[in-house]
């Protein structure tokens, strides 16, 4: 697999891949792992633009109030919500998204 985008994007690309199956972080702890505690932002806007769903797993990263965020995959926040299930995590407050 051959990442191709901005540095920093390929920096959270590869933080991501790091996420354990039945885990979730949140954008602003992807941001803090990689000593950009205040790009949060910018960690969800390089999910929405991975170009390996769901091999770079980005249905790991959630909002830190605990709702799921967006997904830019097939079959959008349900799927997300879905993949996350199959895999183990129950702990979010599903899709109630603002």
């Amino acid at each position: 697999m051959k990442l191709e985008g901005t540095e920093f994007q390929i920096r959270v690309w590869k933080e991501i891949l790091k996420i354990p199956k039945g885990f979730t972080k949140t954008y602003k702890e992807i941001a803090c792992d990689l000593n950009k505690p205040k790009c949060a932002r910018a960690v969800a806007n390089a999910c929405g633009k991975n170009p390996f769903v769901p091999i770079i797993p980005c249905h790991r990263v959630i909002r830190s109030d605990g709702h799921l965020g967006g997904y830019s995959g097939k079959g959008g926040i349900e799927m997300k919500k879905k993949m996350l299930i199959s895999e183990g995590f129950f702990n979010f407050k599903g899709n109630n998204i603002k």
